[in-house]
């Protein structure tokens, strides 16, 4: 790693937060989320329910896109999900303030992995000129290189079926859609696989 990574703020996996640790990757600030936020905003979401369909029930965290929606909400941002049949081509990247990436991961206790098939969020965004993958599972920030290098890996990694992607913006980039460089080529078809993405969890 170089002494100027070394620099990159990159949060580690602990337990189920990896939604807490990409939250704070992508904003580059230790406690700029914390678990009682999330918790708080899983509360809000269902209220009277013994057993909260947004978090584990075990209080690990394992937080939904409803979790990380609304946290972005309480601080002026706004989660995009991105049609992944569509070209990340038509990307306006300097209207982005980074990505979240939802993808199928193993489960292990220890050393022993388990056959259940579970989420991860991971946070993409660009750093001084240069896009990085912070996943939390990570030792070290993975450069990902130029704004052509993150459009061809965008593309490698939503030809993936299990794989999704959410663009995190400001909520006057969400307004007036600046975030697309062509708004004409783009149509969301969010409604028609809402129930689908908003099932999406953390580990």
């Amino acid at each position: 790693m170089s002494s100027y990574e070394n620099h990159i703020y990159h949060e580690k996996q602990v337990r189920e937060l990896c939604a807490l640790h990409a939250l704070n990757n992508l904003f580059q600030t230790r406690g700029f989320f914390t678990k009682v936020e999330l918790d708080t905003i899983c509360h809000s979401l269902s209220p009277d329910v013994w057993i909260n369909p947004h978090k584990s029930v075990f209080g690990l965290g394992n937080y939904d896109i409803n979790v990380i929606m609304k946290a972005l909400q309480g601080k002026g941002y706004e989660a995009i999900w991105f049609d992944k049949r569509k070209d990340p081509s038509c990307l306006n990247l300097d209207k982005i303030c980074g990505f979240i990436l939802n993808v199928p991961s193993d489960y292990k206790i220890g050393f022993v992995m388990l056959p259940l098939r579970r989420r991860h969020w991971i946070t993409l965004r660009q750093i001084s000129g240069l896009f990085y993958n912070l996943d939390s599972k990570l030792d070290a920030p993975q450069i990902i290189g130029s704004k052509e290098d993150l459009i061809e890996y965008l593309k490698e990694e939503l030809e993936c079926k299990d794989k999704e992607l959410f663009l995190v913006v400001t909520n006057e980039v969400d307004k007036n859609q600046s975030w697309l460089s062509n708004q004409s080529s783009y149509t969301s078809n969010l409604k028609e696989r809402e129930a689908e993405v908003l099932q999406l969890k953390d580990i």
